[in-house]
């Protein structure tokens, strides 16, 4: 998976005297869920504005389908869907009817597009149903169909399960990985780290502008390394012997030394040597939410 769908490269947006996203570089590949991650305030909608073409960027370059991306050339935008914020639906309409009106905003949505949307996003059952009586999970999905009308080769999505409940957000998680299984290119910006981490092929995080991690969710977290949690009946004592080790970093906890920096196998050689025998062993990776926070500070 070489194909790049969006690339951008050294990005920047200024307002003024500030600097809301400064020379960034996104590889998205095709047929893969790209996270974007970030604090409040750190430059993802802005950045994903740029990409939908609805703010100019103060410099760098865009690149969709391998076609530049300007005010005057943005045909490539076609191919692409989006579903920013709360979805645009009118509540005195159905369902059927909202994706009905939608379709006459695209060329070539083919006879039978919408039945095939409403059963992708499960709102088959709910088509004849005015929207007002919807509930928020219901208004979601039916605003990501509305963006998959088209057939878009990538969509962008911005926060997608704003406001829904545990079940209403596991729909979604679900539908997102239907679809790169069916070949659509998903860009997710969130601040949801345990949704990120459940879909995600692939993230990168920004952090007050700028971009300080891209990669492959894996690989990430295996380069943040791995901490060793050890219960000893002399936790003080291992506690010294664990700080012999280079780069150990170690915290006791009552019964229990936990310590980072180094493997399980050469603290637990460490303290057997020493005539420390741990009754317990337990190595624990790094989440996406411990390198998000150590990332982003």
């Amino acid at each position: 998976m070489n194909n790049i769908i969006l690339q951008t490269d050294d990005l920047s947006k200024n307002f003024g005297a500030v600097t809301a996203v400064q020379a960034i570089n996104l590889r998205v590949q095709q047929g893969e869920v790209f996270g974007f991650l970030g604090p409040n305030g750190a430059g993802k909608t802005t950045t994903i504005g740029m990409v939908l073409g609805l703010i100019h960027p103060s410099a760098g370059r865009i690149t969709l389908f391998g076609q530049p991306v300007t005010p005057h050339h943005n045909g490539a935008l076609k191919q692409v869907g989006s579903l920013v914020g709360a979805p645009s639906l009118l509540p005195y309409l159905t369902a059927q009817q909202n994706l009905q009106l939608v379709a006459k905003l695209h060329d070539g949505v083919e006879n039978g597009r919408i039945q095939e949307i409403l059963e992708l996003v499960g709102l088959t059952n709910a088509a004849e149903r005015k929207v007002q009586g919807f509930s928020t999970g219901m208004k979601q999905r039916l605003g990501l169909g509305a963006a998959l009308l088209h057939r878009p080769a990538l969509i962008i999505l911005d926060e997608p399960t704003n406001g829904l409940d545990p079940a209403g957000m596991r729909e979604v998680r679900t539908l997102i990985r239907q679809l790169a299984d069916d070949g659509i290119t998903v860009f997710l910006s969130s601040h949801l780290l345990h949704e990120v981490e459940q879909v995600c092929d692939r993230i990168a995080v920004i952090r007050q502008g700028k971009i300080v991690a891209q990669g492959a969710v894996d690989e990430l977290l295996n380069q943040s390394g791995q901490s060793v949690r050890l219960k000893v009946r002399n936790p003080a004592q291992a506690g010294e012997l664990l700080a012999q080790l280079p780069a150990a970093d170690v915290v006791t906890n009552g019964a229990y030394v936990q310590v980072s920096g180094v493997e399980s196998e050469t603290a637990v050689a460490h303290l057997t040597q020493n005539g420390v025998i741990p009754s317990e062993v337990t190595v624990q990776k790094s989440d996406l939410e411990s390198l998000f926070l150590e990332l982003t500070k």
